[in-house]
Order: structure tokens, then C-alpha cells, then sequence
């Protein structure tokens, strides 16, 4: 058992009950150990996090975003361990832990510019109606928040969250998921190798006890959780006895719309990029295919192609185009929408089973007129699964598309651009790509609308997340 925790400034050996066992999932075997923090070492990230706040926050922009530039340049220096990293621990194939890296770069170099800028904005004037008053506007730091990241792309989402959160000037505790535990621990070896003050980030490891104890602290000012929606409703309800803001980036069960003058090839990569990415293992994976009458014979056809013709297996033994599911858990989940899928009687062109031999392999799936009462339509299955149905006209389209309770994304793909730009306009979901894959910018904002969560991350909606609003008014008479 190795010191896998991180707490002010130091690493220490966990202290909980928990043995948290790390798998490589391509081969359904173990790699590494580690014992769970405890919920008093928990209590010591959190107060060690209060005691770094009122230094770090004083901090100028500039200071905070020279410790951010050294996060990306760190994350750099590390890229091939950490590539390695998650192609071992989460099953990704090379060209997507690639990717990931690079995002997580692209993140920490973007808050470090805005936190450049934060200085100037301080002490603005407010224009007031009535005379004999001066007003100004400050932006603080919300205080310490707490920040519970998700298996499917960590040290990713992780950057999402902590680079805007330093960047205002907040100190951070983090819990990364059981199932990925290692490759949130680079962050406190850069923030040792950079000399970020002690207790600014604190890192504990843990199952549900771990996230529980965080999530209920009273000593937070504020928590930012990403994963399921079970659990999402769980944190809700402790921020709401604490009265705390809250981020939740949540599930998601989203439409792409194919209609009929599209490009049908150019169609089926986008297509199969939105179910397939990260097997298929992501919040915004489009998985409800809404295909225009047409072409869908067509388009199933090369579909099925595509489906069956990808590459499936170990990214460490080559390059892939889909890799396994990253746990045994998720594995038997999607086994058992398999099952549920038989027992309604859909019919499936292709896949709909898994592998075993040895790693937690599963079939490119594909669904073709699914009906809209279907628990594989309205569930979100988070695995390489895409259900289809048919629709006539534009209007058809969208009422399909939008009923559903989740709100994440959406894709359009189309050759008529007023029309996709218009159906963009009135799908009910916070992202929506035209004719493209799922490119996601620092410089956008990240996040969605019903069921998909509350709030949003990246761009500058993402630092305003960690930042208070603070008005200061003087009469002048």
C-alpha cells in the first residue's frame, strides 16, 4: 500500500477501511492497491484547505496564473506517463488518451490567461440612476470547494474543475473516482515539483464513504460533482441542508439529427464518433439516432458496416479504434440492457453482446426502430449502444429529440445550414454541434439544461462557477 493521499502539501498513506483495487480493463486484472482516505483525513484536506485560503486568494492574477502555466507545463513533461496511464487504467485507445492530455493542457493554459486578467476587472464602476452614490464591483473567491470527478475521463474533467477554481482563487479538496485512481495523483506531484503553497490542493482517494464525507462537510463553501444521476441527487441534497452553491454536470441521453440532403459517409463518421468515442462511455454520447425517412435504409446499411468493421481491443497491444469499457460494473451494466433489449424484442443489425476473454469488451451495438417507450431509448446506457428511429419532417424531429429528461447535447448534420442553425436554435439541450464531431473548446461553455445538471463549466462561465459578486456602495453626500 503506497501514500496515496494528498493532504496539506504532503502525502500520506490512506487510513480508511476501503481497499481500492485498480484494473487494467483490457485484461480484467488487477495492477495496483491502495487503501481509502478516512473521513478524519477528509476533515484534515478541508481544514488544511481553510487554513491556505486567505494567502492564496490574496495572491495577485498573475501569481495564480504562473503556478496554472507550471500545471500545464508539468502535465506536459509527464504527457507519455500519463497517455500510458489512461490507456492502462481506463482502456482508451492512444489517439483518444492523446486527447485527453492535450485538453487538460489547453484548460490549465486558458484559466491561467483569464486569471491574468482578473486584476483589471476588480473595483469597476457600477453606473447608478441615482445621484449622490458611488458603486463598485468586486470578484472574490466562493472559498474551499470540494471536487468529485468521475472514471470516464479523468484528469480531464478534474482540470475543468480545478483550473478555474485556483485560478479564482479558491482552495480545492478533490476525490477522484475509485475506479481511476492514479492519475489525479499527478496533480500533487506538479504541485510539489512547483512549491504551490501547502493545503491550496488536497487530494483524497475513496469510495462512496470518501465522496459522502465530502459531499456533507459543513466545510465547504461550495461543491462541483460530475457523474451519475443518482448520486448527483444525493449531493444535491447535502448542499441543500448546507445551503451551498452547487456545479452538477450530470447524464445525458442525446439526440443526433440526420436529415436527408447530408453527405451519407461524412454522416456515418460523425455518427459512429458520437456512440463509439470512449466506448461509448460519456456523459454526451449521442446515442438516439433520428434519421430522415429517405435515407435511413441507406444510411443503416453503412451504419452496420462501420459498426462491424472497427477495430475492438487492448490499446497497449496496438492501435484501436474502441477499446474496452474501463469496469466490470459498467460491463455488466450494458449486459444487461443487452438483456432488456431481448426481452422488448428490439431489433438489433448488429453487436448486442459482449466479450470476456479476457478484458470487459463489448460489441459496437446498433438498434434500428426503437420505440420512443423503450428503456434503451430513454435510459442512459453509457456504452457503445446507439438506438434508431425514423422521422418525416423537421417538426417531427424535434419533438422526438426533445423529449427526454436529460438536456446535454445534440448534433445536427445537414447540408441546408439556415435549417440546421434553426433546429440548433430550438433543441433543448446546452450544446449542439453542426455537421461535426463532438469538438469541445476551453473557450465554450460546458454543461446542460432538465435532468443533465446545473450550471456550467469551461469558458468564463466556468471561473464565474468559483467566484462571489461583491457590490460595495458609498454615499457621497
Amino acid at each position: 500500500m503506497t501514500a496515496a493521499h494528498y493532504i496539506d502539501g504532503r502525502w500520506v498513506a490512506g487510513e480508511g477501511v476501503d481497499c481500492i483495487t485498480v484494473f487494467d480493463p483490457a485484461l480484467g486484472q488487477p495492477f495496483a492497491e491502495l487503501t481509502a482516505a478516512s473521513a478524519a483525513q477528509v476533515d484534515q484536506a478541508i481544514a488544511a484547505a481553510r487554513q491556505a485560503l486567505l494567502g492564496w486568494r490574496n495572491l495577485s492574477g498573475s501569481q495564480r496564473a504562473a503556478y496554472l502555466n507550471g500545471f500545464a507545463e508539468q502535465i506536459e513533461t509527464r504527457r507519455e506517463a500519463l497517455i500510458a496511464l489512461q490507456m492502462q487504467n481506463n482502456g482508451k485507445p492512444r489517439h483518444e488518451a492523446v486527447v485527453d492530455i492535450d485538453d487538460a493542457v489547453a484548460t490549465f493554459r486558458y484559466y491561467a490567461g483569464l486569471a491574468e486578467g482578473l486584476d483589471a476587472r476588480q473595483d469597476r464602476d457600477v453606473p447608478l440612476a441615482v445621484p449622490g452614490f458611488n458603486a463598485h464591483t468586486r470578484l472574490e473567491p466562493v472559498g474551499v470547494v470540494g471536487l468529485i470527478v468521475p472514471w470516464n475521463f479523468p484528469l480531464v474533467t478534474s482540470a475543468w474543475k480545478l483550473a478555474p477554481a485556483l485560478a479564482a482563487g479558491c482552495t480545492v479538496v478533490l476525490k477522484p473516482s475509485e475506479v481511476t485512481p492514479l492519475i489525479e495523483q499527478a496533480y500533487g506531484h506538479i504541485a510539489d515539483a512547483l512549491g504551490l503553497p501547502a493545503g491550496v490542493l488536497n487530494i483524497v482517494g475513496g469510495k462512496a464513504e470518501v465522496g459522502a464525507a465530502l459531499s456533507n462537510h459543513a466545510g465547504l463553501d461550495k461543491l462541483s460533482f460530475t457523474g451519475s444521476n443518482a448520486v448527483g441527487s444525493q449531493v444535491m441534497r447535502s448542499s441543500a441542508a448546507h445551503c451551498r452553491p452547487l456545479t452538477l454536470e450530470l447524464g445525458g441521453k442525446s439526440a443526433i439529427v440526420v436529415f436527408d440532403d447530408c453527405d451519407l459517409d461524412q454522416a456515418v463518421e460523425w455518427i459512429v464518433a458520437g456512440i463509439c468515442w470512449n466506448a461509448g462511455q460519456m456523459c454526451s454520447a449521442t446515442s438516439r439516432l433520428l434519421v430522415q425517412d429517405s435515407i435511413a435504409d441507406a444510411l443503416m446499411l453503412r451504419l452496420k458496416s462501420a459498426f462491424e468493421t472497427l477495430r475492438v481491443g487492448n490499446p497497449l497491444n496496438g492501435e484501436v479504434d474502441m477499446g474496452p469499457l474501463t469496469s466490470q460494473a459498467q460491463w455488466s451494466k450494458v449486459s444487461e440492457y443487452f438483456a432488456i433489449a431481448r426481452s422488448e424484442g428490439l431489433h438489433c443489425v448488429t453487436g448486442g453482446d459482449v466479450q470476456r476473454d479476457p478484458g470487459w469488451f463489448v460489441n459496437p451495438t446498433l438498434y434500428a426502430d426503437v420505440p420512443v417507450t423503450s428503456r434503451l431509448w430513454t435510459e442512459e446506457i453509457f456504452g457503445p449502444v446507439l438506438c434508431t428511429r425514423r422521422f418525416s419532417t423537421e417538426q417531427e424531429a424535434l419533438a422526438v429529440a426533445n423529449d427526454s429528461r436529460f438536456g446535454l447535447v445534440a448534433t445536427v448534420i445537414s447540408a441546408d445550414l439556415v435549417r440546421a442553425e434553426r433546429v440548433a436554435q430550438a433543441l433543448e439541450v446546452g450544446h449542439v454541434w453542426i455537421n461535426s464531431i463532438q469538438a469541445v473548446f476551453v473557450e465554450t461553455s460546458w454543461g446542460g439544461t432538465k435532468g443533465s445538471g446545473i450550471g456550467r463549466e469551461l469558458g468564463p462561465s466556468g471561473l464565474a462557477a468559483y467566484q462571489s459578486v461583491k457590490h460595495i456602495t458609498r454615499c457621497l453626500g
